[in-house]
């Protein structure tokens, strides 16, 4: 008798809360490319495994390609139970999903069931949660109420959401979750950008979490975040909401950046790369000054030349065109890059923000 199967479970919030734990059994690249947030990667084929199925597929036959994928399927389960999942109680609900929440999903919950844990498919798989992403990140946005912070580069803009979060304010921090700070020297060498599709999923989590009665603190982006997009819907959500100008002093927001940039001063090759990046705005002339300096350990002169002649008159060109309400923007003012500056800016910004609302 075939044993009864568990019915699969729709995508959504609510529903994956339910289980202890969301297991992807796709290879490793597939879940490196994106995944359901808080799953981990049981893959059931490897990299190299799936491309030796696929290979049999097409020059031998389905039946030989069956054969040994259903092989190498049951010896990477078993290697899960013997070691991940051995410690697992009677009672652990685990969701398992594949590309589609066929076969891969399916051969994983089977056993998973027979073992005698509450094993469930996602429906769809990977796909239908991805369907899912776009069709809520295209609504999601126009339900908030954003507070877009604004500031010139150095200013110290990352540092005020992350007071702000600090004192109990809802923030959004997208360069965080693009791992990247949103300028031309603004890659994080601790840290890789994530694919679009990661980011979207990072981001959609995030926004899922956030309460919409409340107002939500976020920095005002471009359209790009290194390479990375920021969804249509919330771009534009932005571009119509109220602003914060955060107005730093110039010697705090010089110290800022050389904090921020410390990882190019041992690696002036990829400084060069990246101000190689500026030609065309700026001319061999200015770049090889800037290159010159660098060489010449002229770190805050170099610096505050950036800010002058690069970052300030884009900030102007760009910012108050893509940000219409930036004009009748509150203001707050820092005077200095220590911590405590930025967190009297926060609770400033959150008493205006109580008198408003009283």
């Amino acid at each position: 008798m075939k044993p009864r199967e568990k019915p699969s479970v729709a995508i959504g919030p609510t529903a994956l809360a339910l289980f202890d734990a969301i297991l992807d059994v796709r290879s490793p690249s597939e879940f490196a490319d994106d995944h359901v947030p808080g799953a981990a990667n049981y893959p059931v084929l490897s990299d190299e495994e799936r491309a030796r199925v696929g290979t049999d597929y097409r020059q031998r036959s389905p039946f030989e390609a069956k054969k040994l994928g259903a092989a190498l399927v049951a010896r990477n389960i078993a290697r899960h139970i013997e070691t991940s999942l051995m410690d697992k109680p009677r009672n652990w609900r685990p969701l398992v999903y594949c590309w589609r929440g066929g076969k891969r999903s399916g051969a994983m919950a089977h056993i998973l069931r027979e073992i005698g844990w509450e094993a469930r498919t996602l429906q769809g798989g990977y796909r239908a949660y991805r369907r899912h992403v776009l069709e809520r990140l295209a609504t999601l946005p126009a339900s908030f109420e954003f507070r877009v912070v604004h500031g010139v580069t150095g200013s110290g803009k990352s540092r005020l959401l992350q007071s702000l979060r600090s004192a109990a304010a809802q923030v959004l921090d997208l360069e965080d979750l693009a791992a990247h700070r949103g300028s031309v020297l603004g890659n994080l060498p601790e840290r890789l950008q994530p694919s679009q599709k990661l980011f979207e999923s990072r981001l959609l989590a995030e926004l899922e979490r956030l309460d919409a009665s409340k107002p939500v603190y976020v920095e005002g982006e471009s359209r790009k975040i290194g390479q990375v997009q920021v969804p249509e819907a919330l771009i534009t959500r932005m571009r119509a909401s109220e602003c914060v100008l955060l107005e730093t002093a110039p010697g705090a927001r010089v110290a800022l950046l050389l904090e921020e940039y410390r990882h190019f001063f041992e690696d002036l090759p990829a400084l060069n790369l990246q101000l190689e990046c500026l030609l065309a705005l700026h001319g061999r002339e200015r770049i090889g000054e800037w290159k010159a300096m660098a060489a010449s350990g002229k770190w805050p002169a170099l610096v505050a030349r950036l800010l002058e002649e690069h970052y300030d008159p884009a900030y102007q060109r760009s910012a108050p065109a893509n940000f219409p309400k930036l004009a009748l923007a509150r203001r707050v003012s820092v005077a200095s890059p220590e911590p405590a500056a930025f967190d009297a800016a926060a609770r400033a910004i959150l008493a205006a923000e109580e008198a408003v609302a009283a």
